[in-house]
This record gives structure tokens, sequence and C-alpha cells, in this order.
């Protein structure tokens, strides 16, 4: 059984009646974050059919839609719900079905904010305001209150911060241990408080594998245009779609290549009234489960509107609005915003997809981060290799690393890749700095019979069977972390190299991706045989030194620490061929001091080497995921 199959395995076993488990057992979670891309189609039609949830009686026998998304509704925690397994055609409906199936979302959507009122209300009362502090520097802030006696006076209350210099924090849990969801000092996120206030929001676009439709909805106002970014349905056979869901909503996917691989980005961009654009870049799937039961990390970047007209288009800039806008049409979203403008939305903030659509209209002088993306499919030759996948990586690694220092890597993830000693190596490389032209030279026996990295160059983090068994949810709440058993116990696997994935903030599971890298101090560049010229790495990365010292890095995002995620280099130095089977983002930012690298790190640091006795969370093992 191939790993995708044996995912997919465990993903369908999320979606049988809770019943087929004994109450003693809890309620098993379980969503494939890496590999899989066999079972999204019935999630997606089942969370639908609880988002339209309106007689179909008098439905015309239009042309369907068939759409698909993830639903975790027979997974909450202490929240019982309708029965999510059904799958269905969604086809278009009278006027009176349509007014019926708004008027049950709007209910539901307004309930919710309730509860947050309620629970904001709540917390006030009880904590005193509490200065926030960004991981780097003090944040800008604002906002805009109104009282309930204010209402309609055309200026709602804003309640999220604003980070004009990025914002790197953990999600609220509510199992964490007592006063670490920010009481403590240390603030985190809630999704309510990243998206704001929802009436000043002009356009979203939001990207998630695994999305729950019904849940989601509510955090929005119904007038807002929405393109929503997900798996594409096995029945798509990976080509790429635009179909509208729900009123202002509308689906797309992306290309994949031979319908494999996964679209795993998870990202947000909110572009409000004001003219501000909110960046959220996160580790957390648009449920739930992701924002209450496991630990996620998100990363939040205002950038201000330019003054109009803006400035003039560059074809030759290589930034991070740039690489974002190849992001976006990579996914498909562009016929997504033509089919807004040409409809009901011809006034929204980014009127069309084309060349420096997002660079040309806001200023993005104060963003530090570096912006790492992976772009499914098969990338031939220097130019398209270095923008995608672990290449864009060493790229961003060597500008904060110029003097390509060792480098010692945690890499913090929730699902394990088949390793081979070559692709670490290649990855640590990149990880570096380091162009990997002279590798792709090197004979293939000596590719053959590369030594696997050192336990001080690499430490893979995953929790232990035990660990999960001592959580909070226990067994049930470890769905979302996947090793397979023929991965761990291959001949060859690297074992030895495993650490103990630990939060600081009590016995709950972390989703959280992120790879902590700090560079070795006082340290000289060690010689790397490359039988090359010295300038060869110059050759192919433009190198755009940081004028600061740093003593690392740190990257947050979708990619676990997978070839999945990150890419597997072949080809020549002359030809490189770097193949990516996930579409992914994530950012990398630099550490000054190890006071950064205590605030920024989500896990409990150093990290704890497997005993011999220890063993890894595999699913497979566990009563609560077999068939």
């Amino acid at each position: 059984m191939s790993e995708d199959e044996d995912i997919a395995r465990a993903i369908a076993l999320s979606l049988q009646e809770p019943a087929q488990a004994s109450s003693s057992k809890g309620k098993v979670h379980t969503v494939e974050d890496d590999d899989n891309d066999n079972d999204s189609e019935a999630r997606f039609q089942a969370d639908l059919a609880r988002a339209i949830a309106a007689s179909r009686d008098g439905a015309s026998p239009a042309t369907s839609v068939t759409t698909s998304l993830s639903s975790e509704d027979s997974d909450r925690v202490n929240e019982p719900g309708p029965s999510s397994r059904s799958s269905i055609t969604v086809v278009p409906q009278p006027a009176s079905s349509f007014l019926s199936e708004r008027a049950q979302l709007e209910q539901a959507r307004l309930a919710r904010l309730k509860r947050l009122r309620d629970d904001s209300e709540q917390q006030k009362s009880e904590e005193p305001l509490r200065k926030r502090q960004t991981p780097s520097t003090a944040s800008s802030r604002a906002s805009s209150r109104t009282t309930a006696s204010e209402k309609g006076k055309g200026k709602a209350r804003e309640e999220a911060d604003i980070f004009w210099d990025g914002e790197l924090r953990q999600t609220a849990n509510k199992h964490v241990e007592p006063r670490r969801n920010g009481e403590d000092g240390t603030p985190i996120f809630r999704l309510s408080e990243i998206i704001g206030d929802t009436s000043q929001i002009e356009l979203a676009i939001i990207s998630s594998y695994a999305l729950e439709l019904s849940w989601i909805y509510t955090f929005f106002a119904r007038s807002t245009p929405i393109v929503l970014v997900t798996q594409p349905a096995p029945s798509e056979n990976g080509n790429a779609t635009v179909k509208e869901v729900l009123p202002n909503w509308i689906r797309v996917t992306p290309f994949l290549r031979g319908g494999r691989g996964v679209m795993h980005m998870k990202f947000f961009l909110l572009f409000y009234k004001s003219g501000r654009l909110r960046i959220v870049v996160s580790t957390a799937n648009l449920i739930d489960h992701d924002w209450r039961d496991i630990e996620n990390t998100v990363w939040v970047q205002d950038v201000p509107r330019r003054p109009a007209p803006g400035i003039p288009h560059d074809p030759k800039a290589d930034d991070f609005p740039t690489t974002f806008e190849r992001v976006l049409t990579a996914l498909n979203i562009g016929p997504a915003i033509n089919s807004l403008v040409a409809t009901d939305h011809p006034n929204i903030p980014l009127p069309a997809l084309r060349g420096g659509a997002l660079r040309t209209r806001w200023d993005f002088s104060r963003v530090r981060a570096n912006l790492i993306p992976s772009i499914a499919g098969k990338h031939e030759g220097w130019p398209a290799v270095l923008k995608t996948g672990h290449t864009a990586l060493m790229r961003a690694a060597n500008r904060l690393n110029p003097q390509q220092r060792p480098v010692s890597l945690e890499c913090q993830g929730s699902s394990i890749g088949a390793y081979s000693a070559a692709w670490l190596a290649e990855f640590v490389l990149s990880a570096r700095g380091i162009s990997p032209e002279a590798a792709l030279d090197a004979p293939k026996s000596r590719r053959a019979t590369t030594p696997l990295p050192t336990r001080e160059t690499l430490r893979i983090l995953f929790p232990t069977r035990d660990w999960v068994r001592a959580s909070v949810l226990g067994e049930p709440g470890g769905g979302t972390m996947f090793c397979r058993r023929s991965t761990w116990e291959a001949a060859k696997f690297p074992r030895q190299l495993f650490c103990e994935s630990r939060s600081r903030r009590g016995r709950v599971l972390m989703h959280s991706k992120m790879i902590i890298a700090t560079f070795a101090k006082g340290s000289s560049p060690i010689n790397v045989d490359t039988d090359t010229d010295s300038d060869a790495d110059s050759d192919i990365v433009e190198v755009k030194k940081d004028k600061e010292d740093t003593m690392g890095y740190a990257y947050v995002g979708s990619h676990n620490f997978t070839p999945s995620a990150w890419g597997t280099l072949s080809g020549s130095g002359f030809t490189p061929v770097l193949n990516v089977t996930n579409y992914e983002l994530g950012v990398v930012f630099p550490l000054k001091d190890e006071a950064q690298l205590n605030r920024v790190v989500c896990y409990e640091r150093p990290p704890k080497r497997y005993g011999p006795k220890d063993r890894p969370w595999i699913q497979e093992e566990s009563e609560y995921f077999k068939g």
C-alpha cells in the first residue's frame, strides 16, 4: 500500500459515524495534511450540504455543480453536530429556497458573532489590558471602537491590531495549560481577531487544504466577495477549476500534474476599505479543530496602500509581492477575480491579476520576511528552479548567511516523509544557502554513498507514541500526525535524527510547521567539495546580503519536512530539474539573537532526542484508527 493510500485510509476512518467507536474512546479527528489527494470530494460534498442546508424539492434541473472540500463537524469536542458523511450534488435553486438557505446561514453567523462578543466581554472583565509585542519589533497598532449604542453610525469596531512590521504568534487553544492563552503576556492569535471588522473587508482570498465551509462562512459578512482556494476533487483529474459554491463565494483549484499531489497552502489576503492589505500565512486549516484543539502558528503582515496612481510595473522585480503574484497565478485565482469584476463586484481593490497587481498598488517596503512557495510540477532550468521549493529557501538563506556558515536545523512538523541521505544532504545545503549546482554534477556513485547529516546538523521533531497518549486528547487527538510504520522501519531511515515534539504550552499536539536554523558562531565557511569555481554560487544566485548580522532564521508555513513539500532535484548543474508534488507556502525571517528565537519557537528547546524505547506516533498502530 502506497503512502498516499495509507493516509487516505486514515481519512476515510475519520468520515465514519462516531457510533462505530465506543464512547470510552472519545472522538477521533483525522485530517491528512501533506501527501493525500484521494478523499477530498466526499468531504467537501458533506460540508457543502451543511452550508446549504435547505430544501431542494423545487430545485431546477439545471446543470449541476460538483465541488470538494473537507468537513470535520463530527469531530468537534463537546460540540455535537449533525452527521457530515453524506455526498450530494448541488444544483441551482429557486428564489424561495435560496432565501431560506441564506436565512439559516445568516442565523448561524449572527449566533457565532454573539458568542464571540460574549467571550470577548468576559475576557475583558477578567483580564487587564496587555501591551503586545512583535517577535522582532514593536508593531504599529490602530483600532476604531464603537459601543452597541453607536450601531449604524457607519464605522464598526475593528478588533484586530495592525502589524506594519509583521507578527508571529501561536493560535489560541482550548487545552493548553492555565493562563497560556495570552494571560502570561505572550500574545496569541484567534481567527476572529485576525480577520477583524468584517464590515470593512472589500475582498478576501483564502486558501486551505482541509476546509469546513459552514464554519468559515460565519466569519465573513454575507456580501463580501470571497475567492476560496482548495484541494481539487479526484473527479476533476487535477484540472484547474473555477466554480461558484455560494453567493459571492468562488472556489478555485490549481492544476495538479496527473491529478497527484495536494494544494496545501494556508493563507489569507484581506483587502480592507481603508486600503490596507493584510497578509496571513498560517499552518492551520480552515476547520474549527485546527483553531481550537491543536496548536498552530500564524504570521500576519499589514501593508498600506500606495498613494494613487501607485508605481510603474517593473517586469524585472523579484521580491515578496511579485512572488505572491506568481503564487496567485499558479493557483488559478485570475479567472475568479475576472468573474467577480464582471458580475456583482466591479470595484474590488484587486480588479485583475496581472504583473505588478500587488506590487504597484501596495507598499511592501516594511516587509522583512521572504516568501517561500512550492509550486507543484516539474521545473526546469535555474530561473524556474530558484523560484520554488527548497531552492527558493536556498536563495533566502543565502541572503541571511552570505558567509555560508555551517547551520544547525530543527524541523518541526506533523507529517514524516521517506528520507534518503542524498535528499537530506540536498536540503541541508539549501538551508545553509549553498547552491546545489556542484552537487548535481557530482558522480552518481558519490551521491549514492552520501552520508546522513549529523545529529548536530539536523533534528527532525515528531511526537512519540507516549507523548500522544499522554496529551490532553489522547490517541483520538492524533489524527493529524502522520508517520507510516513501513517508513519508520525502513533499513536506511534516519531514526537517529528524531527528537520529541513537545509544545511549550502544555500537553497539546502541534500542527505547526517550523524550521529553526542557527548558524555556527565565529566560524569561517566550511570548504564544500564542489570541483567548481568559488564564484559558482553567485553565478546562480544574485546575492543580496542582509545589512545586519543574524544568528539564524525561522521558517513558518505549510511545508512539512518532506520531499513532497520541498521538492527533489535532478538533472545537471547546467540544466537542473526540480520536481515538486505539493503547493505549499511559508515565510522566512531573520533571527537576531537568542531572545528573539525564544519568542518565536513553539516547541520545547533543546528538543529531547528519542530514547532507545521511544517510537513515533503511528496511526495504524492505534485501535482508534483501525478499520
